[in-house]
Formats: C-alpha cells, sequence, structure tokens
C-alpha cells in the first residue's frame, strides 16, 4: 500500500519535545510545506523565539537563528537588510511578540520591513510556566493570575492583528487557527500568502495563529480545542485584515 503523505523535506525526521495536544508541531509541518512548494528552502533563514519554540532550530533542515527573548525582529531586519535575497521569517509566541517584543513587532511593521511573522497566540507564557500574557484572557486562571486576569488591574487582551493592521504601512496580517482541519487548511493558505509577499518584496507580512496549551490551560487537548472554539474565536475573529494594495 503506498504511502498517502510524505515528510516534506524542510521538516527534520525527529522527534520534537512540544505537549501532547500542543499545536506547534502542526504549524511547522505547514511552515515547511509551504516552503517546500515555493521551493525555497536553501535561501530561507528561520529565526527562533525565546518560548516553547525556542529549540525550532532543531526541527527544520533549512539555516536557522536563536534570538534574544523578544528580539527576532530586529534580527531579521538586520539579515534582511544585509541579505535581501533571502526568506526570513521569525516565529514568535505571544509573550515574546506581544511582550518584551512588543516594542520590536510594532516598530518592524511600521518600517515595512519586508520579513515574515508566524505568530503563535496561546494566551500564556508556554515555557517558563503558565504565567499571565498580554494575550490571556479576561477571568483566565494562570500561575501568576490564580483568581483569573482581572482587566481592572491588567488591561484586555492586546489583539495584535488589530494593532499592526492600524498602521498606514503597507502590510500583510491575518488570523487563523490551526485546531481542526478546517482551519488547518486556511491556515496554510495564509502562511503561503504571506512568504509569496515576501518573495515579490513587496511587504512586511504577519500570520497569526490561534492555538492551544492543555498543559498550562489544565485541560486535556480535546477540552483545549473546544475552549478555543468557545472562549477565543469569538474575541481573536479570524480573517483577513490587512492586504498590500
Amino acid at each position: 500500500m503506498g504511502k498517502t503523505f510524505t515528510r516534506p523535506e524542510s521538516l527534520a525526521e525527529t522527534h520534537t519535545h512540544y505537549c501532547p495536544g500542543c499545536t506547534h508541531g502542526v504549524i511547522h509541518r505547514l511552515i515547511a510545506e509551504v516552503i517546500d512548494e515555493l521551493g525555497i528552502r536553501g535561501r530561507t533563514v528561520g529565526i527562533a523565539p525565546v518560548g516553547c519554540a525556542v529549540l525550532a532550530y532543531n526541527y527544520f533542515t533549512f539555516d536557522f537563528q536563536e534570538a534574544a527573548h523578544g528580539r527576532a525582529p530586529a534580527m531579521a531586519t538586520g539579515i534582511k537588510r544585509v541579505r535581501p535575497d533571502l526568506m526570513v521569517f521569525t516565529y514568535q509566541g505571544d509573550g515574546d511578540l506581544a511582550s518584551i517584543g512588543m516594542g520590536e513587532i510594532v516598530h518592524a511593521a511600521n518600517r515595512g520591513e519586508k520579513f515574515t511573522t508566524i505568530f503563535v497566540n496561546n494566551t500564556v507564557y508556554g515555557m517558563t510556566g503558565g504565567q499571565m500574557a498580554p494575550t490571556t484572557m479576561p477571568g483566565q486562571k494562570t500561575t501568576t493570575s490564580p483568581f483569573g486576569r482581572n482587566v481592572e488591574d491588567c488591561g484586555m487582551p492586546i489583539k495584535m492583528a488589530e494593532l499592526l493592521s492600524a498602521l498606514e504601512t503597507t502590510g500583510y496580517i491575518t488570523r487563523q487557527t490551526v485546531i481542526r482541519p478546517k482551519y488547518i487548511v486556511k491556515a496554510k493558505k495564509a502562511i503561503k500568502k504571506a512568504f509569496t509577499y515576501q518573495m515579490e518584496n513587496r511587504c512586511f507580512s504577519m500570520v497569526e495563529l490561534v492555538s492551544t496549551c492543555p498543559t498550562n490551560w489544565g485541560m486535556s487537548p480535546i477540552d483545549a480545542v473546544k475552549w478555543t472554539e468557545e472562549k477565543l474565536l469569538p474575541y481573536y475573529k479570524l480573517g483577513e485584515y490587512k492586504e498590500p494594495a
């Protein structure tokens, strides 16, 4: 019996360290498939964050760099400006991008840097113990908000897609999710569109992916998917937020 699918060349043949039910593995495969389909593996450079994906360079078969916490956009800016022929993308979580790296991503987008950002939003700091993040939902319990996020003290969750799409600079901004097959298909199309815009040297692009974190949410993978659909997606609405003219 023949194989129904094969491992993308851009994806390393190794086990990942991610928890059961985590969506990082799905996102990694989508990125690898897109890079293979576009034929750009030989000139792609990824930038790993500080967070659950800190070891992402072990899971791909093209060049990778490691950035300090939140500084992936700065590193991507340097690489892309020195080598504009390269395809450069950052891979960042919500703590990395929307907290310590907020200034970095806002100014990179506002300058119109020609790289791509894959933004994984699972509403918590995953690697460091499940602390409250800028994207944590109102009332959501974390290790640093054991009684739930109090918006009077901490403000509302930050919507990064909406924030960056409000900038006057040309860009491609979208929010998708990868929690079910019907969403995964759209997420792959968004990632491919973002890389294509970079290949055409047209604009900065960010693909936000609403994701699960069963371990830090204290849920089973199935319950985490249900909670995402019931609680996260009504707030973090999916769709295309900005397209280049």
